[in-house]
């Protein structure tokens, strides 16, 4: 007959057991902790940027530089007879084309006349609405697609509205010789867009306005890329008013008393801001709008920009644009001056908005290059 253990050995033989089921559960948070910090390092959104790939590949190109040409169209480029004769003039090997364009839309013989655009539209795109967060997002795809080639290292936002005002060479050694980027960025002191609930994450210190039409050096697009907390927070407290309805009475009334809010006015110069990268800017736009105070559908009044057509396209307004040499910000009382490593220069490379009839005009003037402005103007077969 075998025999019992005495009561305290069977006591001793439980917390010992408890002992080692503790010892085993500490283990298992310790592990799952360290795991959770090791991923925590790359989030699920880094494979959008794909800075795993860039790391390795920014200063590992053979061949010149390139200039990255971003075009935010809405489906065709109405313009792209007047580019195609742009890029003509141009060494291949100094430049890249990126549109976003709707969603499925293809570039090739049948919707563009320039063979530089056959395919050049992005793999994804997704619906922009203006004045909507889809449109910084759009330019953020742009800006991604762009980095995976380590060649391109300045990046031009265009809209499918932007004509060039000088020949490729003269813009591309312009671009090139400044260790800077372009961006248009003020204090917004007047308009109230900020919304305090911005803060802490955006102080209002740090608020800025802008044209969204940039010129980026690499560094500055892959902090537009990467950014995981600027977005957000743009994305929940940065959103355009309702246009006015008239027929919604006085529910009409009450929805234009909501925070009104533009984000592709404010994204990239507030990301700027907040990563203190403005001694690193040339603190204007490249690209020449002219605006006017009227009321449109959108309304009632505010600044909207003017249309070129073939008219008053001319060469005497041509000449006007490229003379003008500062800029004046009213909100800082602030001038200006374009310079390019402390060289004088003429502030614009590119204009909008201009039509099909004004874009053929500057083309049968030469002022990108000479071809047969009719015959680019047909239609695509």
């Amino acid at each position: 007959m075998s025999k019992k253990l005495p009561p305290i050995a069977s006591r001793h033989v439980i917390w010992f057991s408890w002992k080692l089921v503790v010892l085993f559960s500490v283990a298992l948070c310790f592990a799952a902790l360290l795991r959770l910090h090791l991923s925590s390092d790359f989030p699920p959104s880094y494979s959008i940027s794909r800075a795993r790939s860039r790391l390795s590949l920014d200063n590992s190109f053979a061949g010149p530089p390139k200039i990255a040409f971003l075009f935010l169209a809405r489906r065709a480029l109405p313009l792209d007879f007047l580019w195609g004769a742009f890029f003509e003039n141009a060494d291949v090997a100094k430049f890249s084309i990126y549109v976003h364009s709707a969603p499925g839309f293809v570039f090739d013989e049948s919707t563009s006349r320039s063979h530089f655009f056959y395919g050049r539209q992005l793999p994804k795109s997704i619906r922009v609405i203006w004045g909507e967060s889809s449109m910084i997002q759009a330019e953020r795809l742009l800006f991604d697609e762009a980095l995976e080639d380590p060649a391109n290292q300045r990046f031009v936002l265009l809209s499918d509205s932007c004509v060039p005002l000088y020949k490729f060479s003269y813009i591309y050694k312009y671009v090139m010789a400044s260790p800077k980027s372009f961006v248009d960025s003020f204090l917004d002191a007047k308009e109230g867009r900020y919304h305090p609930k911005m803060s802490p994450k955006i102080p209002k210190r740090k608020w800025r306005k802008g044209s969204q039409w940039i010129t980026l050096i690499r560094k500055h697009a892959e902090v537009i890329v990467d950014d995981k907390v600027i977005l957000p927070v743009f994305q929940k407290l940065c959103k355009r008013r309702p246009p006015v309805d008239a027929t919604k009475g006085k529910l009409n009334t009450k929805l234009q008393k909501q925070h009104n809010c533009i984000p592709d006015e404010h994204y990239v110069q507030t990301l700027l801001a907040m990563n203190d990268l403005e001694g690193e800017l040339e603190r204007r736009t490249l690209t020449y709008t002219l605006w006017n105070e009227s009321a449109n559908k959108m309304e009632n009044t505010g600044w909207h920009p003017v249309t070129f057509n073939y008219a008053n396209a001319s060469p005497k307004k041509l000449k006007e644009i490229k003379d003008l040499n500062h800029v004046y910000y009213q909100t800082e009382f602030r001038t200006e001056w374009c310079r390019t490593n402390s060289t004088s220069v003429p502030c614009f490379l590119f204009a909008r908005k201009f039509s099909q009839g004004a874009a053929m005009r500057l083309l049968s003037e030469g002022v990108v290059g000479h071809s047969d402005a009719s015959a680019l103007l047909m239609p695509p077969p």
